[in-house]
């Protein structure tokens, strides 16, 4: 994340996105695959790191073999195979949403991972449960603990989704966007910009 100012001279937090250049590497239509979506591809890869089937693909697009493809319904406009998609469609203070996966954090207990408050203090005969989670299942019936039950566990690295994010600028030369606030993931993630 860095930050920029604003006309007002507001100090405004924002992250830097390289979003493209991307291809469109495939199109879904109803008659071949049973719905309409645009598939585009993102990064170049080697050709020996991509099998023959997708070589098979990005050859008939006519384009190099791409690391990351994603799809996308609902585009107004008509792509044709080996077409570029720019950050020049994104515009200046419009909203997008941004997917992502965020920061893995390994195992964690309760305290963190879904906010209980632990027991506060070492008095009434505490002596090392003060961020324990409390019994968990019931007595003699039902004998067992409820799924959903929330413990300890492994937390992070999960696809998360921000709506309405705020596009502070676009810089079209260098195929950045700046996006007010933060978006899920770590530095260098892949994240996909719905409008």
């Amino acid at each position: 994340m860095t930050s920029v100012f604003s006309a007002d001279g507001k100090n405004v937090p924002c992250t830097v996105i390289e979003a493209g250049p991307c291809v469109v590497t495939q199109l879904k239509t109803v008659e071949t695959d049973g719905y309409v979506a645009v598939q585009v591809g993102f990064q170049v890869k080697t050709e020996k790191h991509a099998n023959k089937a997708e070589m098979g693909r990005f050859q008939a697009a006519g384009v190099a073999p791409q690391r990351h493809l994603v799809e996308f319904s609902g585009f107004e406009e008509e792509f044709k195979l080996g077409d570029a998609i720019t950050v020049e469609m994104f515009e200046a203070n419009t909203y997008v949403n941004v997917v992502g996966t965020s920061k893995g954090k390994g195992f964690q207990g309760v305290v963190k991972r879904h906010g209980f408050a632990g027991v506060g203090q070492a008095t009434h005969g505490q002596h090392n449960r003060l961020r324990a989670p409390g019994s968990l299942g019931a007595s003699s019936y039902p004998s067992r603990v409820f799924k959903g039950m929330r413990m300890g566990g492994r937390m992070g690295g999960d696809k998360v989704t921000m709506q309405n994010l705020q596009i502070l600028k676009v810089i079209p030369e260098h195929n950045l966007i700046l996006i007010k606030g933060s978006v899920p993931g770590a530095k260098g993630s892949i994240v996909i910009i719905n409008k």
